[in-house]
């Protein structure tokens, strides 16, 4: 199976990305965590992501802030999908993170989630991976049930039992 790469622009990046890292390995999916910025390392997240694909991922999830234009220099240097995930900072609420990361020129495409959306990028992840593995489109069938089955079982607690 495909791993997913996690990068992340800063270690202050880490509670949320934590939430990805957590869920990818429910779903038994391997990530690769890295800390690399797109303004001070560029040669860095160059080099991850023109030999992603022949290190084995199928994905990769870039979290970063404020100027956040990790994701978008991660996919102008490889042909995996990337996921952006825009991370909150102090400045604008995580505001400018979304639309850095969101705003990408035609022909380079960044998925991006909600800010500090990682639970939803590993989610994005294992379905992207699911499209040639049966086994995980199935894990993913039943993490939906069990979403469901927990959402009706907090409804019949509201309401004592009754639907």
């Amino acid at each position: 199976m495909k791993k997913v790469g996690i990068i992340m622009g800063s270690d202050s990046d880490m509670p949320v990305v934590e939430a990805a890292i957590k869920s990818l390995e429910s779903f038994g999916i391997e990530s690769e965590v890295r800390i690399m910025s797109a303004h001070r390392t560029p040669a860095c997240v160059a080099d991850f992501a023109e030999n992603a694909k022949a290190r084995g991922f199928g994905v990769i999830i870039a979290a970063a802030g404020k100027a956040a234009h990790l994701a978008g220099v991660i996919a102008g240097h490889t042909t995996i999908p990337v996921i952006g995930i825009p991370i909150k900072s102090s400045t604008l609420d995580g505001l400018d993170a979304l639309l850095a990361t969101v705003q990408m020129p035609s022909g380079i495409p960044v998925a991006t989630v909600a800010i500090n959306g990682a639970e939803n990028a590993a989610i994005l992840a294992v379905q992207m991976l699911a499209i040639e593995d049966e086994a995980l489109a199935e894990k993913l069938k039943e993490h939906r049930v069990k979403m469901a089955e927990a959402v009706m079982k907090k409804d019949a607690a509201l309401n004592g039992g009754k639907n």
